[in-house]
């Protein structure tokens, strides 16, 4: 098994690296960047995707530009969820959230930045670390698709739809499959693309990664019900406790953690950390 602090530390470094420098009337950008990019996340989507490349027969540091485009991604749309035209969420990860920190506009555009330099950060492994071209425009094609309506914002469309409307299991599973499951896959299907795996890999990549998001997100729920400022009750939305009940969510993101895990027989034993991690984020407090 491995130490997941050691690429935890490659990954921070690397995140801090891709943020531009700037001076005179743009140096303050950069810090609005850093302060969420380094909110103390758990960093569980650059982890899938390096470890998703060295499980197909590549090594961890291919996936290194792959894997922080993803947490770009990702801690743009913490940004944008936290708006009060969102979720209304004044504090992320114990500290003020960015438009309570840099105001309502600043926090608009920390997010559209992180969003766009995403992009670069693939285009730049072709360019500084030879990355092979090929993968580069596979790996747009895919952290486009999925950060777009036929993933998370097709996903937090949903979300808003249902604000005080009653929803069913199949709206929050529909829901959840593109808000939380979609980046997922993005992550896992990178780090295959990085380390050259099959269609049959990315196949199961995909499938793990449905099943790890519906998993994440009924956790999240079950979470929050212990939080006294719990935005999901205060916008009146429908979650998996509401809906099923706890202890039904509980056994359902059993399930899904159990389906997600499945999916990773077909890497013969060279996806014992993905195993690991999955598990893990079941059992997590927090």
């Amino acid at each position: 098994m491995s130490d997941f602090n050691v690429y935890i530390e490659k990954i921070e470094s690397a995140l801090s690296r891709f943020v531009p420098e700037e001076k005179g009337e743009l140096e303050d950008i950069p810090g609005m960047l850093l302060y969420s990019l380094e909110g103390g996340g758990k960093r569980v989507r650059p982890l899938l995707c390096m470890k998703f490349c060295e499980c197909v027969g590549g090594k961890a540091e291919d996936a290194l530009y792959f894997a922080c485009a993803v947490e770009f991604v990702h801690t743009y749309s913490l940004i944008h969820d936290d708006l009060p035209c969102m979720d209304n969420d004044d504090i992320r990860r114990g500290k003020p959230s960015s438009h309570k920190k840099f105001g309502e506009a600043n926090a608009l555009l920390a997010g559209d930045a992180l969003l766009t330099h995403a992009f670069g950060i693939i285009s730049k492994a072709h360019s500084e670390v030879g990355t092979d071209a090929e993968k580069c425009v596979k790996a747009v094609g895919e952290l486009s698709e999925f950060a777009g309506i036929n993933g998370m914002i097709g996903g937090q469309f949903i979300d808003l739809k249902y604000e005080n409307r009653q929803a069913d299991g199949n709206v929050l599973f529909t829901m959840d499959a593109l808000k939380t499951s979609k980046l997922f896959e993005a992550a896992c299907v990178l780090g295959v693309i990085a380390g050259g795996g099959s269609a049959d890999d990315i196949r199961r990549a995909r499938s793990f990664a449905l099943n790890l998001g519906i998993a994440f997100q009924i956790t999240d729920d079950l979470l929050e019900t212990n939080d006294d400022d719990n935005s999901d009750e205060a916008n009146n939305k429908a979650t998996y406790i509401s809906v099923f009940g706890k202890k039904e969510a509980a056994r359902l993101a059993e399930e899904y953690t159990e389906n997600a895990v499945r999916e990773l027989d077909g890497f013969a034993g060279r996806a014992d950390d993905i195993k690991m991690l999955a598990l893990s984020l079941l059992g997590r407090k927090k």
